[in-house]
């Protein structure tokens, strides 16, 4: 790094190192961490606040509502660059730092990088017991930010200023790490923040950081194309990691050349191919089409996903008495779950390297699909007219928003009913992007992550959020970041007066639900106006009680320049039709009792 040395605050020597990093890949170089989150207290108005004042320049920095929301907007801004970018989310000592901890989980459960800097107590330790900290009988360092080691893929606490050296490049490597990625944590000591220390210039050079596709090996390769050759009933599903590689192409060209079809996760969702081999959603919310092939294939090619409980139906999808499973995943640990064949690799890399050379026809294999795949057409076509007596239902609210989607859009949502019954129902347009955050399935997480993707994703397109009413009550804070910015995002509000999934889910499973419906004690729906709510907050907000109103309404939010909220009463007991599979579920024991338990575990789908 050379000689040469500058005076600078830990604080400022962060700030100036943070605007130093790009990322790189495919020759696209972009700034890593383009800008900063942040919400001050004592821990770190001084020591940070000041140096971004002085030193952030190109640090750009938001002011959020919430610590919790701020994670989930760097979260949704990491996914719309592909993992090429991120932010830094700053926050005080004490509840400030421990209200990102779920932002933290979601990040490392959903592998997309976040930065934290969450401020510490003092190191000294001259002050005695500060204020917000957290005494420990027996462990004299500890903080509650060691709550985030669990929570993070790296976690440190800087005690020294030149710790900077070692800490913040071991940090970053693990940030724009394909196969580490995930929540990074840097915890400092606040009054560390302040400290003065001589820093070597070099350490603040521009540093570009080339994200490397990992080919595949040869062996493992051989292995796989043996598989491929041998199946006949081959299908493929689709995950997150085909978006993150950028493989989306890739995976078409393969499925089209070996006649298979392609069923996508939540995090994968829009990935998957357009056309005849293209069967949605699999798993527990998955399209009926997609679950009778999975039952019947000979050999599963796993591109890209976790194969958590909801994309595997708590394994009982597979059924096939020879089915054998091919999983390609840059995880190793990913890449041999049930029993897989694994390709240790880039997704796109490995796509393209086994893409058979003469497409194979197949021809009465695809003829099944497109059955299939109309069958199902037919049935969801059935359940929205079935239910539409001139009133919403959820069905005929995802069935006008889909009509009015564009290439460009994209569509968020999260926990509850919104993400299954989006991967089940919605139709990707083409050009069109999906975040279904069901990984942590994390409520509070969509209108923030909404924000972080209109961040990096511009101008360009709507971006339309799911949520429930009881999302909406848990974070309704960040319309005002949104006002604030003039961040335009068109959040359609599902009021069914409750949490409805979960009290679906009780009452179907045993018969009684607790906490779940938003009552008076003397029984009475509780009211809430939303649509004042968000007026409140300066966007603009309309109700729709009907198709026709809420058409007039999407109409109205793509001409409007800022946040948009439409809120649309709908019926809790209306649902689209069932997957039919199977989800294991904590039933208690006495509902095992004559098979009951596993008829009552299958609702769900």
């Amino acid at each position: 790094m050379g000689k040469e040395t500058i005076r600078l605050t830990v604080g400022q020597a962060l700030v100036r190192w943070l605007q130093a990093q790009w990322s790189e890949r495919d020759d696209v170089r972009r700034r890593a961490i383009p800008a900063t989150f942040g919400i001050f207290g004592h821990g770190n108005a001084l020591g940070l606040g000041q140096a971004l004042a002085q030193e952030g320049g190109e640090l750009r920095l938001y002011q959020p509502k919430n610590e919790q929301a701020m994670v989930h907007a760097a979260i949704g801004f990491a996914k719309a660059s592909r993992r090429m970018q991120t932010f830094a989310c700053t926050a005080s000592i004490g509840p400030g730092a421990t209200n990102m901890l779920t932002g933290a989980a979601t990040a490392t459960v959903n592998r997309l990088p976040v930065l934290l800097l969450p401020a510490d107590t003092f190191a000294s330790r001259r002050q005695g017991t500060v204020l917000q900290q957290l005494e420990h009988p027996t462990e004299r360092d500890a903080t509650v930010n060691d709550a985030f080691r669990p929570l993070s893929r790296f976690f440190d606490r800087v005690s020294r200023p030149e710790q900077l050296l070692d800490t913040l490049p071991a940090a970053m490597r693990v940030l724009l790490d394909p196969v580490n990625t995930g929540a990074v944590t840097v915890a400092i000591h606040q009054d560390v923040l302040g400290e003065g220390a001589d820093f070597p210039l070099g350490f603040f050079e521009p540093r570009t950081w080339t994200v490397a596709r990992q080919p595949p090996a040869a062996e493992e390769l051989r292995r796989a194309t043996a598989l491929l050759r041998s199946c006949e009933r081959p299908l493929v599903i689709a995950g997150g990691g085909v978006r993150y590689s950028v493989a989306e192409h890739a995976l078409a060209a393969f499925a089209e050349a070996l006649g298979a079809p392609v069923a996508e996760t939540s995090a994968g969702k829009g990935t998957g191919v357009e056309g005849p081999l293209a069967v949605g959603g699999i798993g527990v919310n998955g399209t009926a089409a997609a679950q009778r092939l999975a039952a019947e294939a000979d050999l599963v090619i796993a591109v890209g996903t976790r194969l958590t409980d909801f994309t595997t139906a708590s394994r009982s999808l597979f059924q096939h008495l020879e089915v054998r499973f091919l999983a390609i995943n840059v995880a190793g640990e990913d890449a041999v779950k049930l029993g897989a064949t694994p390709v240790v690799a880039d997704a796109r890399l490995a796509l393209e390297a086994l893409t058979p050379p003469t497409p194979l026809e197949r021809n009465a294999y695809r003829a099944e699909v497109r059955q299939l795949m109309r069958g199902w057409s037919s049935t969801l076509a059935a359940a929205v007219s079935s239910s539409a007596n001139g009133a919403l239902t959820r069905m005929g609210v995802y069935r006008e928003l889909n009509r009015a989607a564009r290439p460009g859009d994209w569509l968020v949502a999260a926990a509850g009913w919104a993400p299954g019954d989006l991967l089940k129902t919605w139709q990707t347009t083409e050009g069109g992007l999906v975040h279904l955050e069901f990984g942590f399935s994390c409520m509070g997480h969509e209108l923030p992550a909404a924000l972080g993707i209109r961040m990096q994703h511009g101008d360009r397109g709507e971006i339309f959020v799911v949520i429930g009413d009881g999302t909406y009550l848990m974070g309704a804070s960040e319309l005002a970041t949104a006002v604030q910015e003039q961040l335009k995002v068109t959040v359609v509000v599902l009021d069914n007066a409750g949490y409805g999934s979960i009290d679906t889910l009780a009452r179907e499973s045993v018969g009684v639900s607790v906490g779940n419906r938003f009552r008076t004690r003397a029984g009475e729906r509780l009211m809430v106006d939303f649509v004042a709510n968000a007026g409140s907050f300066g966007c603009l907000s309309v109700r729709a009680d009907d198709p026709a109103a809420l058409r007039e309404a999407l109409g109205r939010a793509r001409e409007h320049l800022g946040p948009v909220v439409i809120v649309c009463e709908t019926d809790p007991d209306e649902a689209p039709p069932p997957s039919g599979a199977f989800w294991d579920l904590g039933v208690p024991e006495p509902m095992s009792d004559g098979g009951r338990r596993q008829e009552l575990q299958r609702f769900y789908g």
